[in-house]
């Protein structure tokens, strides 16, 4: 009788034990979801430098940084705010001005692989990664 008693405080010692682990384990893939770098439309993460070519052939390169602000330089010219990757295809920035409103682009690749942005007044940009060296 005491064999069987101690069997049954064995399971349920056991069960306990893989019932608190369930909510640990759930706890740290949240924690590991929420942490996760954004991911750009070419699947690397959205931190890096791009070119980005307009419609008129004229281009900036934009630097996006880990800490979720971004500087856009045009020869002599800078621009700088903050982004946000809101999913692979969408990406906003808002510039450091006051009143200056979130802005979204919509992203896409194009059967040949080009990488395409278009931005809230319709204009297409053709958006390029640079490596690093």
């Amino acid at each position: 009788m005491k064999k069987i008693a101690l069997i049954a405080a064995l399971a349920v010692v056991s069960a306990c034990s893989q019932g608190d682990a369930e909510p640990e384990a759930a706890a740290t893939e949240e924690a590991a979801t929420e942490t996760a770098e954004p991911v750009a439309l070419d699947g690397k993460p959205s931190v890096g430098t791009y070119t980005v070519t307009g419609a008129d052939g004229s281009s900036i390169t934009q630097e996006v940084r880990a800490d979720g602000t971004f500087t856009n330089t045009a020869g002599e010219d800078t621009e700088s705010g903050t982004w946000e990757q809101k999913s692979p295809d969408v990406f906003c920035t808002t510039r450091d001005e006051e009143g200056a409103e979130q802005q979204c682009s919509n992203e896409s690749m194009t059967e040949d692989g080009v990488w395409q942005s278009v931005d809230s007044d319709g204009e297409v940009s053709v958006v390029e990664r640079v490596e690093a060296e």
